[in-house]
Formats: C-alpha cells, structure tokens, sequence
C-alpha cells in the first residue's frame, strides 16, 4: 500500500468513527480527541485533512451519496417505466439507510437541522439524488402512468418526507424492526395518489361560510 492508499485508508476510518461517535453522542458532546483514538491517528492528523469538527461532520454524506447515486444510475438503466424507477429510487434509498444506520442517523438527525450544510459539496449530492427522483416523476406524467395535474414539487417532498418520517421513527424508536417492511405499504399508498386524480377537496367551513 502507498503512502497516498494508506493517507485515504485513515481518512476513511476517521469518517467511520465520526458517524458512529457523532450518531451515539451528538454532534455538541463528541470530541475530535475520542473520534481521532476510536479511529487509531493523532488529533493532528484528524485536524490536517477536517480542519474543524464541523468540517469533519460535512464530510461523512459525501462518498455515501455518490455511492448511492452510483448504484441508482447503474439499476435504473436495466428498468422500464417510469412508476417501476421511482419505486426502485425510493427502494434503494431505504435499503441504504437500513444498511448504514450511522450515516443515516448522522444525515437525517443532525445535517438535516443545519443551515450550513445546504452550501456543502455534500448537500450537491443530496439536490443530484432529488433531480433522479424529479426526472423519474416527470417521465411518469409524460407517459400517464402519473398524473400530470400532480404538481411535482409536491409529489417529490411527499414521497421523500413519507420515507424519512419512516426512517426517523425507526432511528430514534426502532419501529418498525425491519426498516424495508414499511417500504411497499408506503409506496402502495402513494401509487394509489399518483395514479388517479383525487377529487377537489372542499373544506366544511369554507362551505359553511358560503351558504351564510
């Protein structure tokens, strides 16, 4: 191994450790000391490539993101249909947050609350993963599989809040047990929305109000 294969090797075990001690502790009670022993280097060494613990938090998404992102672009190439790509998107997000609980944990109950996240490279790939789910939303209008009048803003933050609710719950209550069994009662949910227009919906009050 070289000298640069080792640098990244360390780089990516203080990454590991500070999702594990940021997700067990918070962000406030960690430290750069007891992230650096866990992860086997100096605080020097941590402080060199994070410079701050801040920077050492905005750095833990990252190779997650384009990791998942790598595995979406590869699957949805071998899928037809726009509903089927949009079921796969949200799918293998779930599946990535049942399989990495500390990212997870670190991503949703901490990154998430964070303004100053939203001008990381991180937070890039959060936006590049929403524009797969706006690109597989927009097919599904253009083909009647969605429904075009479905604006689609809405549409994406209603499927994405539904599975991070999900997520959340299960992070901070463990229910349910196994995160994927939430995953085709949601969806089945939301297909039932997308693919038929729902009727207007009047409110008793403001009706209410008229006949007055």
């Amino acid at each position: 191994m070289t000298g640069l294969e080792k640098t990244e090797a360390r780089k990516c075990k203080i990454l590991e450790s500070a999702a594990r001690i940021f997700s067990e502790k918070g962000f406030q009670d960690a430290t750069i000391s007891e992230i650096a022993k866990a992860a086997s280097v100096s605080d020097a060494f941590v402080y060199e490539y994070f410079s701050t613990k801040e920077n050492l938090l905005f750095s833990i998404p990252r190779k997650h993101l384009q990791q998942l992102h790598e595995n979406l672009n590869f699957h949805l190439k071998l899928i037809r249909g726009a509903v089927n790509k949009l079921h796969a998107t949200l799918y293998m997000q779930l599946l990535y947050y049942s399989e990495h609980p500390e990212f997870t944990a670190v991503l949703l109950l901490i990154l998430k609350h964070n303004r100053k996240f939203i001008d990381t490279e991180a937070h890039k790939e959060i936006r590049d993963y929403l524009k797969i789910v706006d690109r597989c939303i927009s097919e599904g209008a253009e083909s009647g599989e969605i429904h075009p009048d479905i604006d689609p803003y809405y549409l994406r933050a209603t499927l994405i809040g539904s599975l991070e609710h999900i997520v959340i719950n299960w992070l901070l209550r463990g229910k349910p047990e196994d995160l994927m069994d939430a995953f085709e009662p949601m969806f089945e949910i939301c297909l039932k929305l997308i693919q038929k227009k729902p009727e207007a919906y009047s409110c008793p009050l403001l009706f209410q109000k008229n006949v007055q």
